[in-house]
């Protein structure tokens, strides 16, 4: 649990969400990545529930959602279904629209609403990722070795879900170490860091089916996006770590002038989990952003 928030199953048209939400004002959705869930956003969702109705949920196949098959197409689990996911979550909780703020897999879940979705969307913040298409097209040898997982996890089934199912908890805690600052695991707290080991044992089907989509469904709805000159209309916030994976793409936040109108972005010293690693800079940036009048 986060605390001070409640938790609730809802229905949102094709699966069910487990959601935690407290807070009043307008609502802004707090979408977590791989390999986490909710829990990696308890360190700033008390404090941000202090200035807005703050919703988080665990995307299909994370956390205590449901997590269908996947498709041979892998759509079940592209950025595109996911963010229908919230449109179902924001109708089902009788909102009309929401400000949207992304980590990780959960960040490209939400700049997908905002391209698939804009009139739903009020601003959009972006923590820790550069587009899907740019970040392929950005792989080098180093990149590669860093971010293998992308390459991993997309193999074709059942080949990285039996290789994980031989230790899961200690898959789980060697990537989760390997992504911060320090190289430890000492900024999780020790119910997250049990939720995101028995996760890892639990959900290794959808979560490689996550990026299986990644690698394909996704991959081509980018690239034929940015041919087509999509644009982000809501005002966007990038926050990214100084040793994360976008800051090794050489110019991160010029990625992201490339698809939204209005852009504006800081590093931060931290590792890839900056909620956990570096709270203060994440209130720091999207405080203000989500406060702002539009």
């Amino acid at each position: 649990m986060i605390a001070g928030f409640t938790q609730t199953r809802v229905d949102c048209g094709e699966v069910h969400l487990s959601v935690h939400r407290a807070g009043q004002g307008m609502p802004l959705v707090l979408l977590h990545g791989y390999p986490q869930n909710h829990h990696c956003w308890a360190r700033v969702a008390p404090d941000l529930a202090t200035h807005f109705d703050v919703i988080v949920p665990d995307l299909r196949g994370y956390g205590d959602s449901d997590a269908p098959p996947d498709d041979a197409a892998h759509s079940i689990y592209s950025k595109r279904t996911m963010a229908r996911d919230i449109v179902g979550l924001l109708d089902a909780l009788g909102l009309d629209r929401a400000h949207v703020l992304g980590h990780d897999r959960g960040a490209r879940v939400a700049y997908r609403f905002a391209l698939d979705h804009p009139d739903r969307l009020d601003r959009l913040g972006i923590i820790e990722i550069v587009p899907t298409g740019d970040f392929w097209n950005a792989w080098t040898a180093d990149l590669a070795m860093a971010a293998y997982h992308w390459t991993f996890l997309a193999q074709p089934a059942p080949l990285p879900e039996r290789m994980i199912a031989a230790d899961p908890a200690g898959y789980a805690d060697w990537t989760l170490a390997q992504w911060t600052l320090d190289k430890s695991l000492n900024v999780f707290a020790p119910d997250a860091l049990a939720s995101y080991r028995q996760q890892m044992a639990d959900r290794a089907m959808s979560m490689c089916a996550d990026y299986r989509a990644g690698a394909t469904f996704d991959r081509r709805l980018d690239d034929a996006d940015r041919a087509a000159g999509a644009r982000i209309a809501a005002p966007l916030r990038f926050l990214w770590a100084e040793a994360g994976f976008p800051a090794r793409t050489g110019d991160p936040l010029g990625l992201w002038r490339n698809w939204a109108h209005d852009v504006s972005g800081n590093a931060c010293r931290s590792g890839h989990f900056a909620m956990e690693e570096n709270p203060q800079a994440v209130l720091d940036a999207f405080l203000p952003h989500f406060k702002a009048l539009t």
